[in-house]
């Protein structure tokens, strides 16, 4: 199996936004936090926990502000932040959630911004398995189908929407294993646990190295489109870290590592 290349998926787009404007913006970000540093306690999606922790790397060496990661299912760190949790930024699996925060005043409206456009991926860890049209979900070929819970991960609910869209919604749901999270739904699949699982391109396409498995892309057409939001949680009002990083989500820099996931990008 040859590594794959996110960067030549088809329908993944390309923007080339204004070097000298992210530029200016972090310039005066840093004139305004260089004064001092300090710590973002992030809530982020279970499936951008890989690339999160490249790019809080980078983060801190850019401003000296470090991040503390809290990685798991946007279901759940929504019922977190509602009960008070002290997270100052969100980078949710969708777009709904970010939303919802903002009119239930636990988030700061015209925060919320796409930071990413997500992929689903049919995964095997066993070569030869999962074909390139994905026909072996009704091939009876498999004892179990690894998903994240479709209640509160949107991964889980892409696919079902692809379970749909193929007419086997309720031949596979004897076959189904539920993960709490789509981190949770890989593991199955990585230990053997289940034979296949629906995860996310960025569990697979780690950059730089081959899939160990097998994989069918599936197309955007058989489920909704995954729009990762990110948004300013009440706790990181004033915080110059949270504004620093949400900021450098939008930098060229971060973009590129981004896309190099296998995720699409908004302009």
């Amino acid at each position: 199996m040859r590594p794959l290349d996110p960067l030549n998926l088809a329908g993944a787009r390309s923007h080339r936004p204004r070097p000298w404007r992210w530029l200016l913006t972090l310039a005066g970000l840093l004139v305004a936090t260089n004064a001092w540093s300090e710590e973002v306690l992030v809530a982020v999606a279970a499936n951008f926990a890989g690339p999160m922790a490249r790019i809080a790397e980078a983060f801190t060496a850019a401003t000296g502000h470090t991040v503390k990661l809290s990685s798991g299912s946007t279901g759940k760190f929504y019922g977190q932040i509602t009960a008070g949790a002290p997270f100052g930024v969100l980078l949710s699996a969708d777009d709904e959630t970010p939303r919802k925060l903002v009119a239930q005043g636990h988030a700061v409206a015209g925060t919320e911004f796409t930071y990413a456009l997500g992929r689903l991926v049919l995964y095997s860890a066993q070569p030869g398995l999962v074909d390139a049209q994905g026909a072996v979900l009704a091939s009876g070929r498999f004892a179990r189908l690894s998903i994240a819970n479709p209640r509160v991960a949107p991964y889980g609910q892409a696919a079902m929407e692809v379970l749909k869209a193929r007419g086997l919604t309720d031949a596979l749901a004897p076959k189904l294993v539920t993960g709490e999270s789509i981190a949770q739904a890989f593991q199955f699949v990585a230990s053997g646990n289940a034979e296949l699982g629906f995860v996310a391109l960025s569990q697979v396409a780690t950059p730089g190295q081959a899939v160990a498995g097998s994989y069918w892309l599936v197309p955007p057409s058989l489920y909704g489109e995954i729009r990762q939001d990110a948004v300013l949680l009440k706790p990181g009002v004033g915080r110059p870290a949270a504004a620093a990083l949400l900021a450098y989500l939008k930098s060229p820099p971060a973009r590129a590592l981004i896309q190099t996931w296998g995720y699409g990008l908004t302009p």
